[in-house]
């Protein structure tokens, strides 16, 4: 189990939970932090976090947390929660696309040939060459 911040001087609690999910899958990763924002809480998850905590919470809160994502739980604020279900996403569906397919490092020309459009588009989606 690991117990990371989002904040630290090398590598950030999301990146560093995006290489244990990658290095060593089996290692539950929780993230206590100040950062309330539903973001931050999505990038978690996508990353493979089993709790996203906030800092402020009570000790005998965080304390729980943490035993419920060592047994084999989840632990994510209540409050972050609602407001994550609740969040509409701004990006369009084809937004989207283009932005997974730039994940993958392929060119921008690669991804207007594969997805159909433009290379200019695409550059305006992803604000690279």
């Amino acid at each position: 189990m690991l117990v990371t911040d989002i904040e630290m001087p090398r590598l950030s609690g999301l990146d560093l939970a995006e290489r244990v999910r990658q290095e060593a899958p089996r290692t539950r990763v929780v993230i206590v932090t100040t950062f309330a924002r539903a973001g931050y809480l999505r990038r978690a998850l996508d990353a493979g976090a089993r709790g996203y905590l906030l800092k402020d919470a009570p000790s005998h809160e965080l304390a729980g947390a943490i035993r419920r994502v060592h047994a084999g739980g989840r632990a994510i604020d209540a409050g972050l929660a609602e407001d994550v279900w609740d969040a509409e996403n701004p990006l369009t569906e084809r937004e989207i696309q283009v932005l997974r397919a730039a994940e993958t490092g392929r060119s921008t020309a690669a991804i207007a040939a594969e997805l159909g459009i433009g290379v200019g588009t695409v550059r305006n989606y992803t604000d690279s060459d």
